[in-house]
């Protein structure tokens, strides 16, 4: 007879409910793999209300107290998928300070206490796993744990945030404003009713910080990553991406420049031949580039239950080989390098600026001199439409420093009748 394993869930939402429904219908392959028969025993829902309805749904004891829960002693691993930062930190905690392994998908709470986490897991010899933290339910996180260990990654960059790619696909195929996409976002329950962690680029930022862990060992924090969303994002802008060669996609990035990285998010001009440029819709992907392997992509959806719930179901699978083998305690990535970051002056790459200008003789000039002066040149500029007061010069430059960008930027803003409307990285082929 199969020993028996059970588990603790915490939340029942739209991925918690999929994690046990992953369990039954995989359950002889995940009992052959494992050498057990792992469970829900028991599930933490919100209130007396949600356990009344959720109850009729689910087989499986629920209770609205955390400690029936964590103090139980049945159970060995408990899967937290509550979200935000409190109180799942504080149940986290409790929980392995009571030598349970934990299973989590909370970017926000590892992004902003994952190292503290991790500490504490190995200090109470515990298992703290966290593959469904990034891109849904693409296994990419144990990708560059495992199958990419024995490589040296220069870069990983992507789409992990799949309601601003969402939004950006409408934005290019059907020519909708990012007022008109952000709502029929909204109505598919793509996004929130207060998209900002969506739209200002912090959910995609959540996620550099762990990539950033994963792939370089080093530890940022979220105030060190150079976050920007599509909020307001132009139309204009949109098509004139489009017209150029490019799709405007909301990248996140983290590159490594002679031992230190550079990790931003922001909306970026991909070229329509470079692979993430035809990811659409909800879909994530995740784009590396390494001395070994080279160039890899790793696509899938970024969110919904059954994707999600099955990077959850994968990890507690590994701690259940873990359990068998008596081999818990030691860290998801175990890569650790010291952290430094990248000066401005040694972040290079194309950038496209977007201005508008009077619509009259010597504007081109006057913005040719700006970037002279900051020893930048076009690679492509173009004049876009004017309502006869007013033009728009679209400008690409050669490959430039974040610092010289920086530089331009501020030069156009000081400039009288001057209005600099967006600065976005180019990504080339």
């Amino acid at each position: 007879m199969k020993e028996k394993l059970k588990v603790g869930l915490l939340g029942l939402g739209t991925v918690g409910s999929g994690v046990p429904t992953i369990l039954q219908e995989h359950q002889e392959k995940i009992s052959q793999v494992t050498g057990m028969e792992i469970s829900i025993s028991k599930a933490l829902v919100r209130d007396e209300e949600e356990k009344k309805r959720l109850a009729e749904k689910f087989d499986i004891q629920l209770t609205t107290s955390i400690e029936d829960i964590i103090n139980d002693d049945e159970i060995k691993i408990i899967v937290e998928l509550i979200g935000k930062v409190e109180p799942a930190k504080t149940f986290i905690t409790k929980a392995l300070e009571n030598g349970k392994h934990i299973v989590t998908a909370n970017k926000d709470l590892l992004a902003q206490h994952g190292s503290e986490l991790v500490s504490l897991a190995q200090k109470n010899n515990c298992d703290l796993y966290y593959e469904a933290s990034v891109a849904g339910g693409i296994p990419i996180l144990r990708t560059i744990a495992n199958s990419l260990a024995a490589d040296n990654i220069q870069k990983v960059l992507g789409i992990v945030n799949g309601t601003t790619n969402y939004m950006l696909t409408q934005m290019v195929s059907e020519k909708k404003t990012y007022s008109q996409a952000l709502k029929e976002a909204q109505e598919l329950g793509f996004a929130e009713s207060d998209p900002t962690n969506d739209v200002d680029g912090i959910d995609a930022a959540y996620k550099m910080v762990i990539l950033s862990q994963f792939a370089f060992g080093m530890n940022i924090r979220l105030d060190q990553v150079d976050a920007r969303g599509i909020r307001g994002l132009s139309l204009d802008d949109v098509e004139m991406a489009a017209q150029l060669g490019y799709e405007v996609k909301l990248i996140g990035s983290s590159e490594n420049q002679e031992g230190s990285i550079a990790v931003e998010v922001g909306p970026m001009l991909v070229a329509k031949s470079h692979p993430i440029a035809s990811v659409r819709n909800e879909f994530n992907a995740v784009f590396i580039e390494s001395s070994g392997v080279g160039e890899s992509m790793y696509y899938g959806p970024g969110a919904g239950a059954k994707p999600t719930a099955t990077s959850v179901v994968s990890d507690i699978i590994t701690i259940a080989k873990n359990i068998r083998l008596g081999t818990t305690g030691h860290m998801f990535n175990a890569y650790q390098h010291d952290t430094k970051l990248a000066a401005d002056d040694t972040i290079s790459g194309k950038y496209y600026f977007s201005i508008e200008v009077p619509d009259r003789q010597g504007q081109i000039l006057k913005l040719t001199q700006i970037m002279t002066e900051a020893n930048v040149s076009f690679d492509q500029l173009v004049q876009q439409k004017s309502d006869g007061t007013r033009a728009r010069i679209v400008a690409i430059t050669h490959t430039i420093t974040k610092e010289q960008m920086k530089q331009v930027a501020k030069k156009i803003e000081l400039t009288e009748e001057f209005e600099l409307l967006n600065t976005f990285k180019v990504l080339e082929d």
